[in-house]
């Protein structure tokens, strides 16, 4: 093996198209309320997961992003292992960047870098 390991599976984002609907069952499913609530985002931490809810985003089913030290190397890592860029890299706030990629199946794989 080489590369690094990432440091799991800590969020995952769903396309909702009722914002307000969705955000009461996530919020009976998860037994908290949400820390962030805004028209384009709805996030909840949760026994250390962050699940996020993200209306009228395109996405087509829930991508769970693996957290990771340098997102560049291991975009470097995985497109070399054939997984194709479907985002690049882009910082959405707070510091936190993220980018997707397709395996050679077409499913969406995240990748989260808090920094």
């Amino acid at each position: 093996m080489t590369g690094s390991s990432t440091q799991g599976i800590k969020t995952v984002l769903h396309p909702v198209t009722d914002l307000e609907a969705a955000k009461a069952v996530y919020t009976a499913l998860l037994g908290v309320a949400p820390m962030a609530d805004a028209p384009y985002y709805v996030g909840y931490e949760a026994e250390g997961q962050q699940i996020g809810l993200v209306p009228n985003s395109g996405m087509t089913s829930p991508v769970a992003y693996w957290h990771v030290a340098d997102i560049e190397a291991k975009l470097a890592e995985v497109t070399a292992a054939g997984a194709n860029v479907k985002e690049p890299p882009r910082d959405v706030g707070g510091g936190r960047l993220v980018a997707t990629v397709t395996d050679p199946d077409g499913n969406v794989l995240g990748l989260l870098q808090d920094r």
